[in-house]
């Protein structure tokens, strides 16, 4: 029996193998053709071809390495006389690349045992690193990530989301636990933009409020609505720098945090009383359900009811914006899965051998971001949603909704 069960595994690991064996060949074709593509496009003329638009010839091909989710694909990339040609395939991941470079930089220079190093490179999934290049590649990165973080606001951000995630940092020969936070925000279009990045020792009132006065002054303006978890030192910050919006608390943390004040056995059935209340059409029906469940709660679990209670505004205030809006507003969740991006690639790290290195590669992923949402052929709201948010702050001058870049 075990061995039968032993054959039927290692046939199906053998099966695996082959199939991703036949997937990175696949990739791998694919991949050539495209290239050789580009390359008659750019140059002018296909292999062979005469055409008055030739501008250069092929010269060769040079080897690089292409690290995939389906494994190292060695690619044959063409080679001009004159000019330069990359493959444009290559080029979304290249900023995190090499700021995943350029951390394994940081560690020679502090240090890092030569195995380690060898070992945080086959994890990051390359073959070898040349410390002269990556040098180059660390300023020419610094460069780029300090002008996205720094550079100015132009538009009007109604919305803004805010989280943070701790990360292990060494600094001053300990190793500390520091948050990165990140703010994302929608401007007057519909339209999601990164809007900052930071690295502190905590999230505390001060950090919070420094970072959001950064943002401030880089011209984020006429903020209606902000979402965060309710972290205290975040909510006072809100509140000082930010006090003419509105304050929406994360529901999936409030949940989270709503739920253990009941025995596992009755989570499920508090859970799906409690959901009856965001289900409702408006606030006014919210707001009377709530009252409704936090009587049906209090007798049995008193905490949660009370809770409940008290926090009715903060997880309600969503509601009060456009019906089209209220899925992506009542909670961080739009923030999560970049965050989560960022963990995949921290986790790589470890422990980093300083702020710098943290922002860098932080900062690289958020650029890669910021030019996917650009590229996007769809606003993450619609104008006509817009319309309707700047009519609910009293903008019915039809001069003044033309003023709103895209609407």
């Amino acid at each position: 029996m075990a061995t039968d069960l032993s054959i039927a595994l290692q046939e199906r690991l053998d099966k695996a193998c082959a199939d991703m064996d036949f997937l990175r060949e696949a990739v791998r074709l694919l991949a050539q053709h495209l290239m050789e593509l580009e390359v008659s496009r750019q140059i002018g003329a296909e292999r062979h071809e005469r055409t008055p638009e030739r501008v250069t010839h092929r010269n060769g091909y040079r080897p690089r390495l292409w690290d995939t989710r389906v494994g190292t694909i060695e690619l044959r990339v063409p080679k001009l006389r004159q000019g330069s040609y990359f493959p444009s395939l290559l080029e979304p991941r290249r900023r995190a690349e090499k700021a995943l470079v350029a951390v394994v930089q940081e560690a020679f220079i502090h240090g890092v045992s030569t195995r380690k190093v060898d070992e945080l490179v086959q994890s990051l999934g390359m073959t070898g690193i040349s410390k002269s290049e990556v040098s180059r590649l660390c300023s020419e990165l610094d460069e780029l990530v300090e002008a996205f973080r720094h550079r100015p606001l132009t538009s009007r951000y109604p919305y803004l989301w805010l989280d943070a995630k701790y990360v292990k940092v060494r600094e001053g020969g300990r190793v500390l636990n520091m948050a990165l936070v990140v703010a994302v925000g929608v401007t007057d279009a519909g339209e999601r933009e990164v809007l900052g990045l930071d690295v502190g020792l905590t999230e505390d009132g001060p950090f919070w409020t420094k970072f959001l006065r950064s943002l401030v002054r880089r011209g984020l303006k006429d903020v209606q609505l902000v979402i965060s978890d309710a972290h205290e030192g975040l909510r006072e910050a809100i509140r000082k720098v930010l006090g003419g919006s509105s304050w929406q608390r994360c529901r999936v943390h409030f949940m989270r945090n709503l739920l253990s004040q009941v025995p596992k056995s009755a989570q499920q059935m508090v859970a799906a009383l409690v959901r009856t209340v965001f289900a409702q059409p408006d606030k006014t029906a919210a707001h009377g359900q709530l009252a409704s469940v936090v009587q049906s709660l209090a007798h049995r679990f008193p905490k949660a009811a009370q809770m409940l209670k008290d926090a009715q505004e903060d997880i309600l205030a969503y509601m009060a914006f456009p019906h089209e809006h209220w899925r992506q507003l009542h909670s961080t969740n739009p923030l999560e899965r970049l965050m989560r991006e960022i963990g995949r690639r921290t986790d790589v790290v470890g422990i980093f051998p300083n702020r710098a290195s943290l922002i860098r590669l932080a900062g690289a992923v958020l650029m890669e971001q910021q030019d996917e949402w650009t590229a996007a052929p769809r606003r993450y709201f619609s104008q006509e949603s817009m319309k309707k948010l700047y009519a609910r702050k009293g903008l019915n001058d039809t001069r003044e909704l033309l003023a709103v870049p895209g609407v």
